[in-house]
């Protein structure tokens, strides 16, 4: 199968070798040294956590051209680079589009790729649970093979799917359909956004949890306003124990907040400062629609983060 992932990150790095390992005609589509990289030396990975690292050939390109034709296309990338690649998707002829990641605004993206293609498009939106860092010659992973990904469509089942199994048909990499993966997209949002936005100091640079008894609190606090604020949109929590865990068991939740804030993991799973601050507008923009107190949010972003 003739498979584009747009986007050469650890997550795009992922997902094209498990592709290409699939035995897919698999295109990753990446610009500048790491362009260079991918094809001097293919896909680098050292897999953290199996003690091993692979090497796989992938054909490279810099371009999605209007005439270019793929039987799907990942788009893989940080939320707040997705709005300079639509409308590149949009003037091109393949149809059946995935994107890959966090996302408060799949709506939007949907109904412009609808609007503004020339061909019809078939759209998925989805997230590969791993995680890793960018390293000079090589990616780390924390994901194994098996993934998983969850996804969806918006409008019921995804039009593509047999497609999609094909082309993972070869792999252990599971595919995990949702049938409200907008609800399971907004609600992800909230650990991530309460998680990252308190690891990165003035100059936007990663920094390490506190962890002191205050700051833990706050979080936990402001992880359960997030979810009231979902739940005064009417969109489910998914899943359900992410929001049962912090109202139940927040003893259980502080201690594994503390742990997390001992270990090195926190780099291998973190987001950037440019899509912390673009999930965080989003969220600022529910708050304002709900009305919904969040009084933890509120001290946790004035005394701990430098967001705006």
């Amino acid at each position: 199968m003739n498979i584009l992932v747009y986007g050469a990150g650890v997550l795009g790095s992922q997902l094209a070798q498990i592709l290409v390992r699939g035995g897919n005609d698999v295109t990753i589509l990446a610009r500048g040294k790491r362009a260079e990289e991918l094809e001097r030396d293919g896909i680098v990975i050292r897999h953290v956590f199996q003690f091993r690292t692979t090497v796989d050939p992938v054909r490279v390109t810099r371009t999605l051209e209007e005439n270019d034709h793929y039987d799907l296309i990942f788009v893989v990338m940080k939320y707040n680079d997705f709005p300079s690649v639509l409308p590149i998707l949009a003037a091109n002829q393949s149809s059946n589009i995935v994107i890959v990641g966090n996302n408060a605004d799949a709506r939007s993206m949907q109904i412009y790729l609808e609007k503004n293609s020339k061909a019809a498009k078939r759209i998925a939106f989805g997230f590969h649970v791993s995680g890793g860092q960018r390293q000079k010659d090589r990616m780390l992973s924390i994901g194994g093979a098996g993934g998983p990904m969850v996804i969806g469509g918006l409008d019921g089942e995804i039009t593509f799917k047999s497609i999609l199994d094909q082309a993972f048909e070869k792999t252990k990499y599971k595919l995990n359909y949702l049938d409200d993966i907008d609800a399971w997209l907004k609600s992800h949002i909230i650990p991530i956004l309460m998680l990252n936005a308190v690891s990165f100091n003035e100059k936007r640079e990663m920094i390490k949890l506190d962890g002191n008894r205050k700051q833990l609190q706050h979080m936990i606090g402001a992880m359960d306003e997030g979810f009231r604020v979902l739940e005064a949109m009417g969109i489910t929590i998914i899943p359900e124990i992410q929001a049962k865990l912090i109202r139940k068991h927040q003893r259980m939740f502080y201690l594994l907040l503390k742990i997390y804030s001992m270990l090195p993991i926190y780099k291998l799973v973190a987001g950037s400062y440019g899509e912390i601050e673009a999930l965080n507008d989003a969220f600022t923009d529910w708050k304002k629609a709900t009305g919904v107190p969040t009084p933890h949010w509120d001290v946790l972003k004035k005394e701990y983060t430098n967001l705006q």
